[in-house]
């Protein structure tokens, strides 16, 4: 089987890219290799082609706001012996007003494809419920992470449930580690660790547990906070640093600048799993329930965090049956109380952090890439497809001349 995957990718540092990477390999394990191998169409967010140093693996890339690109991949997918496609959905990674031109590709494509909503939309636009409902048409199978998402694309945007199968986000196969340890080689301060990870915006409600620390600190003085992540490229753009800054203004203002601590990095798995075993508490507090799916999430109950968060939709289903702790949309008392609860009572924190780990053993990439290799086979093509030399493939997408026009990608 031969999958050409859609999605950005790695070096780009991104959460899809490091998402796709994974699933790769984790499907890899359980399917025949073809002869050519499966690969990437990957997704530059600047005209330059050569933007980022990508691996063998990606076999074609197109600019994001380049409409010709998109007519260009579907050729060199529909040429290139591919089984199936499988494509990485979020709004903000392709092309045209919430992500249009990617319709263009898929109208073209002449073999199956499964999608993967990484976002689902309670209240779309109509352009984005339009978009959405058309890329789910087409598909062969539509994939989603989590309950409620399968619940909204039924009810908000009419989509068959034959169509739609729910696979859990996917984690490394984390180890145990020693925490005293990891702390010393990460070069954190002794006492107790609160952590929050990922890239920054406004989005991501951290004013809420920066609010929380003074009546942390009062009763666990020797508390650091570690706000792990650089800022997100598109507010970095647009605004530089002056989220982050404003975060480092309100500590100041509350007295806790001594307690925080900001990692301005891009940390990879094996890094990211020290992190998580070195804090105490993890932390995430989205301002609103409109999260369907949080990779960071999914990757501290994967390591066996004792995790507090605020209920969003992702956060209720992953934390229940006492695999962590909620508190109150924007309510930082709700979260100190919490905090201040779990770090005066070591049996139920490691209650916490053991339940998690048990379940996140479920949650593993082998047994993950199990399921959307089963789900792959299921909707292949039986017929023998057409395998150029990828040479004459660059020929072939190369004297694509024909213009593109706005009709291609009616929603």
């Amino acid at each position: 089987m031969r999958i050409a995957y859609i999605s950005t990718c790695q070096p780009r540092e991104c959460g899809l890219a490091t998402f796709n990477e994974n699933l790769m390999h984790a499907v890899d394990q359980h399917i025949p290799f073809s002869e050519h191998g499966s690969f990437v169409v990957a997704l530059n967010d600047s005209d330059d082609k050569h933007q980022y140093a990508y691996g063998d693996n990606v076999k074609f890339v197109i600019s994001q706001e380049r409409l010709a690109d998109y007519q260009s991949a579907a050729a060199f997918i529909n040429s290139n012996g591919v089984d199936m496609c499988c494509i990485q959905h979020e709004f903000g990674i392709y092309g045209g007003r919430s992500g249009v031109y990617l319709l263009g590709l898929t109208r073209l494509l002449k073999v199956p494809y499964t999608i993967i909503f990484h976002t689902v939309l309670a209240q779309p636009d109509p352009i984005q419920l339009s978009i959405l409902k058309r890329l789910a048409d087409r598909a062969a199978a539509v994939v989603v992470m989590t309950k409620k998402a399968v619940q909204l694309l039924r009810s908000v945007y009419d989509i068959t449930s034959n169509k739609i199968k729910a696979i859990p986000h996917g984690v490394p196969d984390f180890n145990k580690l020693d925490t005293a340890a990891v702390k010393e080689n990460l070069g954190l301060p002794p006492g107790k660790i609160l952590l929050t990870f990922g890239l920054l915006g406004p989005s991501k409600g951290l004013e809420t547990a920066i609010r929380s620390l003074p009546a942390i600190c009062a009763k666990h003085p020797d508390v650091q906070y570690v706000i792990l992540g650089k800022t997100h490229p598109g507010i970095l753009r647009n605004f530089g640093e002056d989220y982050r800054t404003s975060l480092m203004q309100l500590a100041k203002k509350l007295g806790v600048q001594d307690h925080l601590i900001f990692i301005s990095e891009f940390v990879h798995e094996r890094k990211l799993h020290s992190y998580l075993s070195a804090c105490d508490i993890y932390i995430t507090p989205y301002p609103n329930e409109a999260q369907i799916t949080s990779g960071t999430l999914s990757y501290a109950v994967g390591a066996g965090a004792a995790v507090v968060s605020t209920p969003y939709w992702h956060a209720t289903e992953l934390l229940r049956d006492n695999r962590g702790k909620l508190f109150g949309f924007n309510n930082d008392q709700h979260l100190s109380s919490i905090v201040n609860e779990l770090l005066g009572n070591p049996s139920e924190l490691r209650s916490l952090k053991r339940n998690a780990y048990r379940y996140g053993l479920s949650l593993r990439w082998p047994k993950i890439g199990k399921q959307y290799a089963q789900l792959f086979k299921a909707h292949i093509k039986t017929e023998e497809k057409p395998s150029l030399p990828e040479q004459a493939l660059m020929q072939v997408t190369s004297s694509l001349s024909r213009t593109l026009t706005w009709k291609a990608f009616e929603v």
